[in-house]
């Protein structure tokens, strides 16, 4: 998989993925995909990301403290669409500011990595080499690529669904309707961690809750995954 050099441009929207050095799970446990969840709000920010001690309350207080502080934030990504995968990630971003990609997703592996290396007392690099992204610029691209990204998970349970041969599609929907470690829920009006992406351009293009939750059934059935292996940033088949 080369890795693409991309330089970043301010409203511009990018598929940007990464996983974990030889392969390996860079989550093996609920809390480290509600760390990085975390990480995902706390750190698209101008300002530095403050020390914090990820704690039990942060579970139950996360929403709440999100919704009190967003307005002194200075985002310098939207993130439009996120899921995390045992050993990767996929995110779609688009730049805010100038080099915002570059910051946030400093901020995100080097503190990510800092967390997961002190919690299981490991030292080295976590992630495979640095993140790889791609620019999403082809409209065909664009109206798969978010669907995509959210039926990732369906890799864990229904594995042949990228040859097409998804034969149960409603009881897939469900289980990404029930996957928590993604954007998708917030996406079909299931409220999840809707204070870490930024909706509202997805929304306008591809609809409300409802609508959303039917082009993912439809495109289910239908995503010729061809169409997106250029901007997949992982091979299709593997």
């Amino acid at each position: 998989m080369p890795r693409r050099k991309v330089n970043f441009a301010e409203d511009q929207i990018y598929h940007i993925c990464n996983r974990g050095v030889e392969k390996r799970n860079i989550f093996l446990h609920h809390a480290d995909y509600f760390r990085f969840i975390h990480d995902l709000y706390e750190f698209n920010d101008e300002a530095p990301a403050t020390l914090l001690h990820f704690k039990k309350p942060f579970l139950q207080s996360y929403e709440t403290r999100s919704h009190r502080i967003i307005k002194k934030r200075e985002c310098t990504v939207e993130i439009l669409a996120f899921v995390l995968m045992p050993n990767h990630y996929h995110l779609l971003l688009r730049q805010v500011t100038e080099s915002g990609i570059s910051k946030f997703m400093h901020k995100l592996g080097v503190g990510y990595a800092m967390y997961f290396n002190k919690k299981y007392q490991r030292v080295g690099t976590l992630f495979q080499g640095s993140f790889r992204s791609v620019h999403v610029t082809r409209e065909a691209h664009f109206i798969h690529l978010p669907f995509y990204i959210h039926a990732n998970p369906l890799d864990l349970k229904f594995p042949t669904w990228r040859q097409r041969e998804l034969t149960k599609p409603q009881e897939a929907m469900k289980f990404l309707e029930n996957y928590r470690w993604s954007s998708f829920p917030d996406y079909i009006g299931r409220k999840n961690f809707p204070s870490v992406t930024q909706r509202a351009f997805l929304t306008d293009v591809f609809g409300k809750p409802k609508q959303y939750q039917a082009t993912t059934l439809q495109l289910l059935k239908e995503m010729q995954l061809d169409t997106i292996r250029d901007i997949a940033l992982e091979p299709i088949d593997e």
